[in-house]
């Protein structure tokens, strides 16, 4: 017998942090790099705006307004002194160096979800990107070790903590414990979604449109990226949407 069946039966109860294949470990270890590389370029983004705005050079937060800042680095008119320009121009490659590489390690965690069918199906579910895809099936525990979807959002720490006691239930806020990157990314297309539907308009009469009518939005994306974990593990479990638990 081997050690990880004498664990399992020594503690039938306990589990388990099952070995990850070749190819997960793989794909994990691009889904880390391309996560560093997005926060390096997030906060290079950050050091050229803020060294502009001390020039008088002002352009929105967000990464769509670089060329803006760019243009004015390029220009000629003698707004930003020249060592300015230079170092600036540094930032910038910087910025688009590492830009590019987030972009290749994208195309093939997109490949990945193209080739792999339990990743192709997840795509299916609204909110649910092959990036997201791709870290579900590699950073999800195995489908077998939880009985319901409840179980697996729970898991990802999508669920509110109990302090129920004598019969009344108390829900806290979520403890931030659980898988952070799957559960990062369910929320960000909950946010999505959210968003889409503040332009369209929720169905009437359906889940999400009673909920925004009653809760915060954030509260609402958080549930929604719930309702999303738990769709996922249903199409993991049983290859199709049988209802949600």
């Amino acid at each position: 017998m081997t050690w990880p069946m004498q664990r399992q039966r020594a503690r039938p109860t306990m589990r388990f942090v099952a070995v990850k294949s070749e190819a997960q470990q793989v794909a994990a270890m691009a889904y880390r790099t391309r996560d560093l590389l997005v926060r390096q370029c997030t906060q290079t983004i950050n050091v050229f705006r803020a060294r502009l705005a001390e020039q008088g050079i002002f352009a929105p937060v967000c990464p769509a307004h670089v060329g803006r800042l760019a243009r004015v680095v390029d220009g000629n008119d003698g707004t930003l002194p020249a060592a300015v320009r230079d170092l600036a121009r540094l930032l910038l490659d910087q910025i688009a160096g590492l830009s590019e590489k987030v972009a290749d390690l994208d195309a093939g965690l997109r490949r990945r979800a193209s080739t792999d069918d339990t990743a192709r199906r997840l795509t299916t579910i609204t909110g649910i990107v092959p990036i997201t895809s791709a870290a579900i099936t590699t950073f999800a525990p195995p489908r077998e070790t939880f009985s319901k979807g409840r179980d697996f959002a729970a898991c990802v720490d999508l669920t509110p903590r109990q302090h129920s006691s004598g019969g009344k239930e108390r829900l806290g806020r979520t403890s931030k414990m659980g898988q952070r990157d799957i559960r990062r990314l369910l929320i960000v297309g909950a946010v999505a979604d959210l968003r889409w539907a503040a332009r369209k308009g929720a169905p009437e009469g359906s889940w999400l449109a009673r909920m925004l009518e009653r809760k915060p939005k954030m509260l609402v994306a958080v549930a929604l990226a719930n309702r999303m974990a738990r769709t996922a593990w249903a199409l993991m479990r049983k290859g199709k949407i049988t209802g949600i638990r």
